[in-house]
């Protein structure tokens, strides 16, 4: 049910300081460390000679020691050396296509002789001076595509989120969706509304009044295998909208990098990127932690929604207008596994 040829991110850099990562990706146990240049490696969570996880052990001279007999493992999945001990004969395991870029590890846990780092998507305002990032990660018990479905519809908004984000225009206004290739867009454009607590704090942040008539726009992007981009802001009235010159809004980007870890389970890494006093660290903190309490609200839902369908997986869930967003998504990522399935048949014939 995973795409497998394909990025997806697997930590961030931090997480790997000086130390391996264990971690599951798309149903691959992994060990994430760096190698005696800096750069990233992965390679199976698993030691041939008794397997143990990997990630269990330390980095000594760029090499993965096992923790429990010393074993050194290569950046390649090859054995280096284990004390007392003749390694030539030792079976490698399997190492996987990563690559540092935008903030983010990525990973390909499929081919690795298909691996292009050119289908990296493209994120420059991650690394422009002219944006703010402020992020984070979570891990959360629910199939990756519910979250997906989650991203868009922003229905639920009024909702779950009724104390930041939501307001009742967001359930009135309808959405529009449509394919562009393999992506899918679902927008949402709301009139002479008044901001709702989150929106009218990034107003005053950005030095503009909060208690005006706005416009809002929510434009939900999915690209595959399981990436969501979300712009969202708001403009005073009557100067354009979505088009409105930044002297009179506040917009941003919600980040979400979706990487499944299991039929159940997946890793969830969420942020907000603006372009409004990117200088701001405090701001930065501050736009943060709100986001993060947001996040939470969904995974509580999500995570009882998983629960409610896996108690009783014989019913069937409707599919209503709002829903286009979601379903369109989850077309492109079985169209994508029956290829991978159809050309994986075809090599193995």
């Amino acid at each position: 049910m995973f795409v497998q040829n394909a990025w997806y991110v697997a930590c961030t850099p931090d997480e790997i300081d000086g130390k391996p990562l264990g971690r599951t990706l798309c149903g691959h146990a992994v060990a994430l460390f760096r190698d005696a240049q800096g750069r990233v490696a992965a390679v199976e969570d698993f030691c041939p000679h008794r397997g143990a996880p990997l990630s269990l052990g330390f980095v000594r001279d760029g090499r993965l020691v096992c923790g429990y007999h010393g074993l050194e493992m290569g950046a390649d999945g090859r054995v280096c050396a284990m004390p007392c001990q003749r390694v030539q004969g030792f079976p490698s395991i399997r190492s996987f296509p990563v690559v540092e870029r935008y903030g983010f590890i990525w990973i390909w846990p499929g081919r690795p002789e298909l691996a292009d780092e050119a289908k990296i998507p493209r994120f420059d305002w991650l690394q422009s001076p002219e944006w703010a990032y402020g992020g984070g990660l979570y891990h959360i018990g629910c199939d990756y595509r519910l979250m997906i479905d989650n991203l868009m519809d922003l229905t639920h908004e009024t909702y779950v989120h009724a104390g930041s984000i939501g307001q009742r225009e967001i359930e009135e206004s309808v959405p529009q969706t449509k394919a562009e290739g393999e992506a899918v867009v679902t927008s949402r454009h709301m009139q002479g509304i008044q901001a709702p607590p989150f929106w009218a704090a990034a107003l005053r942040a950005n030095e503009l009044p909060d208690d005006q008539p706005c416009d809002r726009w929510q434009i939900c992007r999915f690209t595959p295998p399981s990436h969501v981009m979300i712009e969202v802001g708001v403009a005073l009235a009557g100067h354009g909208g979505y088009e409105a010159d930044a002297r009179y809004k506040a917009s941003s980007i919600v980040v979400d990098f979706i990487t499944p870890e299991t039929e159940t389970t997946h890793w969830y890494f969420w942020g907000m990127a603006r372009n409004f006093r990117p200088g701001d660290a405090e701001l930065t903190a501050r736009i943060r932690e709100g986001q993060g309490k947001i996040f939470s609200e969904d995974r509580e839902m999500l995570e009882r929604q998983q629960r409610n369908i896996s108690s009783q997986p014989q019913r069937s869930l409707l599919k209503l207008n709002i829903d286009a967003g979601g379903v369109q998504s989850r077309r492109i990522i079985e169209r994508l596994i029956a290829a991978e399935q159809t050309a994986g048949e075809a090599v193995g014939a």
